[in-house]
């Protein structure tokens, strides 16, 4: 009964409950996993780096493993007008109401890994002026942006790149967007850009 007690109160302040898995137990000996994203866009595998961003990765797979992302939407496509140029993909925060998701506890912010924010690589969001508030929101970069990498400051942290499926982004950088008033942003897609599922690739998945 203690035993039991004291796990309860442990997954309660780890941000995990009982029934949840780990993500840093999912192929803990692959430094480099492999998910498929499936969209209503289309499809794209990602590798993620576990040797150099451990704590982003296994909290990504966490919410991968438990199916949390599941029915999430990208609900942020948005360009640099000012320059012409793609910004960035962003989503798994909410569902297709645009009505935010269930978080785990934020995580640490592994910007100064030495992994850049280039072309077609996922990093996490985080809140304004808060860069150690990351929770289940990741964007993915649609150009080279330089600026989004640590300097004197914090960056945001990159912990994977597409290896497949960089059409299906480029698809949805394309989608028509226009301002929603329950986010209060211009950058929102009219038609949601739904995420169906997230699934872990077997280790020897080519």
């Amino acid at each position: 009964m203690k035993t039991w007690l004291f796990t309860f109160i442990l997954a309660a302040f780890s941000g995990f409950t009982m029934a949840d898995i780990d993500g840093k137990f999912v192929q803990k000996d692959n430094l480099f996993p492999r998910v498929k994203m499936s969209t209503s866009m289309g499809e794209l595998t990602l590798e993620l780096d576990r040797m150099r961003a451990p704590i982003t990765v296994n909290n990504f797979l966490t919410y991968v493993a438990n199916g949390d992302y599941k029915g999430s939407v990208f609900h942020r496509v948005e360009r640099d007008d000012a320059n012409e140029k793609d910004f960035v993909i962003q989503g798994g925060g909410y569902d297709k109401d645009y009505d935010g998701m269930f978080e785990r506890a934020a995580i640490f912010n592994e910007s100064g890994n030495g992994l850049r924010n280039d072309l077609y690589t996922i990093a996490m969001a985080y809140q304004d002026n808060k860069p150690h508030s990351a929770t289940r929101q990741f964007f993915f970069n649609m150009n080279d942006n330089d600026h989004l990498n640590p300097g004197k400051g914090w960056g945001f942290a990159v912990f994977g790149y597409v290896t497949d499926g960089t059409d299906t982004l480029d698809k949805i950088m394309k989608v028509e967007t226009g301002y929603n008033q329950k986010l209060g942003y211009s950058f929102i897609p009219k038609t949601p850009v739904i995420i169906y599922n997230v699934e872990i690739l077997e280790e020897n998945a080519q």
